[in-house]
This record gives structure tokens, sequence and C-alpha cells, in this order.
């Protein structure tokens, strides 16, 4: 047992027996229950927006940490921002929401209250300083403490922007990993799925749906969230709905040529497939580890309306790439691979040739956000 993980009995010993009136360190959910809802401090009037046609748009912001190599996932130490930096890069985000002026905005790895990023309300601050309106937040990772590397306080999760008000806000729990220690599963993250009704003028059963599938694990929990996605959408479906959606997939799309990123992501003393290696491939960088990988998003092309169609991605698939490893700065590839997408279940629903792939934005998240025109029937 490392210093981390003897830290982190200590600190359950303590919740568990010397403090037993408060809260608990980690926080636990049940398999839906409410979403968070947020509003601008000024509602911005939408009455030149038009309500048939919607640009929506998915982005991965990397809460706020724009290229700092930030311990965990970018081969640095970083593990609290400054102020200055934090602002910085939230308006970056800023300047780009204002932009591209979405109607819908789905967001991942938003910080609320978080020691790493000065416990800055992210959702507020970007409702606040753009032309969105309403939020909902489901967090996927709330913690009072994280002893591991001074991390602390930290509260992350998925949000839905919008110009019009969004009612019924459902935070979906997905499954935990099983491929680690009990200990550390209790402190890691617990992804969910954010769904909530749009009130569209003249489209009164419209959803929004956001989700930020596992990255890490190397056992069949992915395809369990892909499942769980999938019902989710299906139930919507079936109950007559009609909506957007989309996210960080942490997936390949099919076809793919490379399911094998191991080189391109590792650090500079990290060495991987050669004689002895163990492990053998970087987590996260080898989608081989997912028995369904090459075809695990096969049953939602199938079943929904993608803005990048599988014919256009894979005539060109560097033009789509939505990831860029912290490793890119050093070898100036930038993007790699595709892990963010936007599905429909309405028919014809992307206005022809709207879809964007912002590889633009490579210097403010380590994903490039994805947009396109969405036509109400």
């Amino acid at each position: 047992m490392n210093s981390a993980q003897k830290n982190i009995l200590v600190f359950i010993f303590l919740g568990a027996f010397l403090l037993p009136g408060c809260d608990p360190i980690v926080e636990t959910y049940n398999n839906a229950e409410d979403a968070i809802y947020y509003e601008s401090q000024t509602i911005n009037d939408v009455s030149t927006s038009s309500e048939n046609e919607l640009n929506v748009m998915t982005w991965n912001i990397r809460f706020g940490c724009g290229r700092i190599p930030f311990f965990g996932d970018a081969c640095g130490d970083r593990v609290v921002l400054t102020e200055v930096e934090v602002n910085t890069n939230l308006d970056s985000v800023v300047v780009r929401i204002n932009r591209e002026d979405p109607d819908i905005l789905l967001l991942q790895e938003m910080d609320r209250s978080s020691k790493r990023t000065n416990y800055i309300d992210q959702v507020q601050y970007l409702l606040d300083n753009t032309n969105m309106n309403y939020g909902v937040y489901a967090t996927i990772w709330n913690s009072q403490f994280i002893p591991s590397d001074g991390i602390g306080r930290i509260d992350m999760g998925n949000v839905i922007l919008s110009k019009w008000k969004l009612t019924n806000a459902e935070r979906i729990k997905l499954p935990l990993r099983e491929d680690q220690e009990g200990i550390v599963q209790y402190f890691y993250l617990r992804r969910s799925i954010l769904k909530t009704q749009v009130q569209v003028p003249g489209h009164d059963n419209f959803y929004a749906v956001n989700i930020h599938a596992t990255a890490f694990a190397t056992d069949d929990t992915k395809q369990k969230h892909i499942d769980t996605y999938l019902e989710t959408l299906e139930s919507l479906a079936n109950e007559g709905a009609l909506f957007v959606t989309g996210g960080d997939l942490n997936s390949l799309p099919p076809g793919a040529d490379s399911t094998d990123f191991c080189l391109e992501d590792m650090c500079e003393d990290d060495h991987y497939h050669e004689a002895g290696n163990e492990p053998q491939h970087k987590d996260g960088s080898y989608f081989e580890n997912f028995e369904n990988e090459p075809t695990i998003l096969q049953p939602l092309y199938e079943a929904y309306e993608p803005a990048v169609s599988i014919v256009d991605y894979l005539e060109n698939e560097p033009a789509y790439f939505t990831h860029a490893p912290s490793t890119s700065d050093r070898n100036g590839t930038y993007y790699d691979r595709k892990l963010d997408y936007l599905f429909t279940n309405i028919s014809n629903g992307w206005k022809p040739s709207s879809d964007q792939t912002h590889q633009d934005y490579k210097q403010i998240s380590d994903h490039m956000a994805v947009s396109a025109i969405l036509q109400l029937p």
C-alpha cells in the first residue's frame, strides 16, 4: 500500500467513526436524480434566434486548464492553478462560445467548487459572460477531499447550457469501474449522463442529452456506459421525444484506421510495446483494451444520425480529429483521434455541410469542439 492509499484510509476512518454527524467525504448517487439548475444574471433576448434551426455544440473544456501540463493527464505535475490562469483560460472559452453563438451547448469537465481551479463556479462564469441563459449541471466527481497529490476538494461534471429554459433535468448514474481496488474506486469518478428538456417554442417534447464516458477503464465499463447511453436515448425515442445528444464518448468511430496511440501519448520517461514493459500499453491510449472498441459505437450510428457521417469521416479522418494530447505540443501532430460526437433522432436533422470540427481550439483544451446546425421539424 502506498502513502496516498494510507492517507485515504485515514480519512475514511475519520469520516466513518469520528465525524458521524457530517456529510460523507465522497458523494454517492441514486440511479437517477435531479440535476442542479443555473440561470444567467442577465437573461438575453432570443427572439432573433431561429426556433427551427438550432446551432448545437459539444466541447470538453478540460476544466479551464488550457494546455497546462496537469497531473494525471498531461505528463505534468501541476495540481492547483492560479486564479489568473483559470480566468484567462475561461475567457478563451468564452470568446469561442460567443463567436460560434450556439443555441444549445453540451460541456464536459466543468468545475464548480474545486481547489484545483480556485473554487470558481465555471458554470455560472460561462452563463454570465456568454449569450447563454440557462444551465443544468450533473457531477461526475464530487469529494470533500482527495488526499492524493494535493488535489483536495473537487466537484466536476457535465453541463448543458441553453438560450431557452431547461426543465426536467436529470442525472443518470453510469456504472463504476470494476478494474480498481476498492479504496481507489471509492474516491474515483462517478460518471453520469445529463438529460434535460429544452423549452424551444413550438417544440414541447425536445431534449438535450450529454455524456462523458470512461477513458481509462481496462474492463467492460466503457461498454456498460455506451449501453446505458443507448438505453437512455431509446427510452426518449419510445416516448415520442426528439433530441440532440453527444459529448465526449472516449471511443473511436467505426472503421478508424488506428486503435493504438500509446507511442503518441507517452511521456518522456514512459516505455511501451517493448519486451518486459509492464504495462504494455498506456491507459486510455490503447483502444483494443476494450473487446468491442472497433465497433462499440456502431449501434449509435445505426440508430441515430451523426453530425459527421461515417462516410465523410472515413474519407478524411484527420479533418475530424477532436483530441490533442499534451504530447502533441512536443511532437507537433496536435490531433490524433476523434472522441467527441453529436447525434439526433430527427430524420435528416442536420443541415447539410453545417458541421464543424473546431481544430483551431487546440490551445484552449485537449479536446476540440464539434458543432452543427440542427433542423427541427
